[in-house]
């Protein structure tokens, strides 16, 4: 799985001459770094697109698998897009930002003229970007499998997006209160055991607990906008529920050093 992921430190953008760039221009810029910068991982491709393209292809082939009632194509797509998600905002975000603390970056970003809320932003804005580019790769291979692409993908926007910020927090939370190596094991572990159990990729046996659990909440939102063309509004509930509080445990929590 992951590992300790570094960056360069020519990779910090400071404007030369003293006078900084406006803030919207700070944050594209360091959104597309930190996007590139996993791109060209190669563990953090293993994580985002590789071993959710083998689920892929495990879950919709393996038919003694249960996704429920619908077109199978589209809920094993929808299983993974979520996976996908957590993949890239939860257990990659944690990693990165984790040895970005304990190397020093975060403290040197929040004193530069990008500032913390910057950084923070830059963060999302990144995990979006490249949840983009797992919904086109993913997208392309679910089609080449079977699966019929239909507007049904706009209805799992919301859930896609409730996702990223949930994860994204839940993976900062983590990388601004623990140790990098410690992150590093929990982030793994949290990710193989949400793959396994979580409701994910397929439906829980355990779902009056897992539907509360944001894992639960993706998995099933998002195969339903796939799978039957509706909106799960509990779930968009529960998604928003965790975005909030784990929004508001990392403003509490996190530590840049």
């Amino acid at each position: 799985m992951s590992t300790s992921l570094t960056r360069p430190a020519d990779g910090l953008d400071f404007t030369p001459g003293g006078a900084s760039a406006p803030f919207a221009r700070r944050v594209l810029r360091q959104a597309r770094f930190e996007a590139t910068i996993a791109l060209r991982n190669g563990e953090q491709l293993l994580l985002t697109l590789l071993l959710p393209a083998l689920v892929l292809v495990g879950v919709t082939r393996v038919t003694s698998l249960d996704l429920g009632s619908g077109d199978r194509p589209a809920l094993a797509l929808g299983g993974v897009l979520a996976l996908a998600v957590v993949s890239t905002a939860f257990t990659g975000q944690a990693i990165g930002t984790g040895f970005d603390r304990r190397n020093g970056v975060l403290r040197l970003l929040a004193t530069s003229p990008l500032g913390r809320g910057g950084l923070l932003a830059g963060k999302v804005l990144a995990v979006l970007a490249l949840v983009v580019v797992q919904v086109v790769v993913l997208g392309a291979l679910a089609a080449a499998l079977g699966w019929s692409p239909s507007g049904r993908l706009v209805l799992a926007v919301p859930a896609v997006l409730l996702g990223v910020a949930a994860f994204t927090a839940l993976g900062l939370l983590l990388a601004g209160t623990v140790r990098a190596e410690g992150t590093l094991a929990v982030a793994n572990f949290a990710w193989v055991l949400l793959l396994a159990g979580g409701g994910l990729v397929l439906p829980s046996p355990l779902s009056p607990v897992t539907d509360l659990l944001p894992s639960g909440a993706l998995g099933t939102a998002v195969r339903e906008a796939l799978g039957a063309g509706t909106l799960a509004a509990g779930p968009l509930v529960v998604l928003a529920v965790w975005a909030i509080a784990g929004s508001l445990a990392c403003a509490r929590w996190f530590r840049w050093e």
